[in-house]
């Protein structure tokens, strides 16, 4: 378990799907959905597994991000990117340190997705677990995942 404590002062990697594409998330201290926070084994599994895997796609940065974060430097794009270039939409909480924020802002998209399909039986069983109503290439909040 990912306790209240760590979620608030820890940048914890999660991931998500909408049953087809996966997601990376940087959690900049905020709240996790229930789904994350139940098992950092499986978190850190994830992470491990996601980290490690292949190059397999180019990458297009979010053209409205000047907006919303301001100067988006090489440092702040860095794990975007490389998430991106491994297949995933990677997304950045909106208001850093703020738990009770829930919402997060798209970073970087993958030219070629990852689709949950090509993933082994058992990194998909987990990922799947932290389901997104509607798709992951958007905006989002807390609140749109299923329970």
């Amino acid at each position: 378990m990912i306790t209240e404590i760590e979620q608030q002062t820890s940048d914890i990697d999660w991931f998500f799907t909408d049953g087809e594409n996966i997601a990376f998330v940087a959690s900049g201290g905020g709240k996790l959905p229930s789904s994350v926070s139940s098992s950092k084994h499986d978190t850190e599994l994830l992470a491990d597994y996601f980290w490690n895997d292949e190059i397999r796609s180019e990458f297009i940065i979010n053209p409205s991000l000047k907006e919303i974060v301001g100067k988006a430097d090489d440092l702040y794009l860095s794990d975007f990117v490389t998430m991106a270039c491994k297949g995933l939409f990677a997304f950045d909480r909106t208001v850093l340190n703020h738990f009770a924020d829930l919402n997060y802002h798209l970073v970087a998209v993958p030219t070629i997705p990852l689709k949950l399909s090509d993933l082994p039986s058992a990194i998909a069983a987990i990922v799947i677990k932290t389901k997104i109503k509607g798709t992951v290439d958007r905006d989002f909040n807390l609140n749109q995942f299923e329970a």
